[in-house]
């Protein structure tokens, strides 16, 4: 029994990795062209009026080049048995993570933020979730230094569900073009509100499931006892008294 539920802890860590290290190849694929530092293709298309601005040139760079380290980063950090037998590589990673996303990816984010595309109701949306990803990246920082384990785990956990929105972002924008008839603008406003508060949610939830599982079965059993309560009043009674 301890052996298959090892094997299906690894089984969903190594599935969680390849999903992970697939999204970050595709993200790698969409990067790679800005390489060769042209200002008339894809996104920077779109910002045609400000790429001259060398603040936020170098923002939007530093943030995209810096995203294709963390983004397969998720892949290796939430690996246990990475953990157990390479913990030297696993806290290397951590601090590669940890400083790029500190230093780098969101402070670049924030600028970029200022400027997002969708005006001011998408621009609101990454104002609030760039302070969010550093926070909850310096929380997971802070709580390994302080020898809180499960605390650390958790902020990481939050950490890169709001990485990850990069991902969220692009894949809910396919999906809202395929089968939807809304127009770009009001598309972009919406996804870039579901791309972090969906993964958000969706990672709290995983985080309190065995709360929310006892919080459900309690109430099922609450439901249960006005039934058990009438059918144990309709019993007969098993004995008369005597006069």
């Amino acid at each position: 029994m301890i052996h298959m539920s090892s094997l299906q802890k690894n089984s969903k860590t190594i599935l969680l990795s390849s999903i992970i290290l697939f999204f970050s190849y595709q993200m790698f694929r969409i990067i790679w062209p800005y390489t060769t530092w042209r200002t008339d293709i894809d996104f920077l298309q779109t910002k045609y009026h400000i790429i001259h601005l060398s603040y936020y040139k170098m923002a939007f760079y530093g943030h995209i080049f810096s995203s294709m380290l963390v983004l397969p980063a998720g892949a290796f950090l939430f690996s246990n048995w990475l953990l157990k037998n390479f913990s030297t590589l696993h806290r290397w990673i951590g601090k590669s993570y940890v400083g790029l996303v500190l230093c780098i990816s969101a402070p670049t984010g924030m600028i970029m933020a200022f400027h997002a595309n969708g005006g001011w109701m998408a621009q609101v949306s990454f104002l609030i979730l760039t302070p969010l990803w550093w926070w909850s990246t310096y929380l997971g920082y802070r709580t390994a230094r302080q020898l809180d384990f499960k605390a650390h785990k958790r902020w990481m956990i939050r950490s890169y569900a709001l990485t990850f929105s990069a991902i969220s972002l692009r894949l809910y924008q396919f999906i809202l073009t395929a089968f939807s008839h809304l127009e770009a603008e009001t598309q972009y406003i919406l996804v870039s509100w579901l791309s972090w508060i969906g993964n958000l949610i969706m990672v709290e939830l995983w985080l309190e499931r065995k709360s929310l599982m006892m919080w459900i079965d309690n109430s099922i059993r609450l439901k249960k006892m006005p039934k058990v309560f009438s059918q144990m009043k309709s019993l007969p009674t098993s004995g008369r008294m005597k006069g």
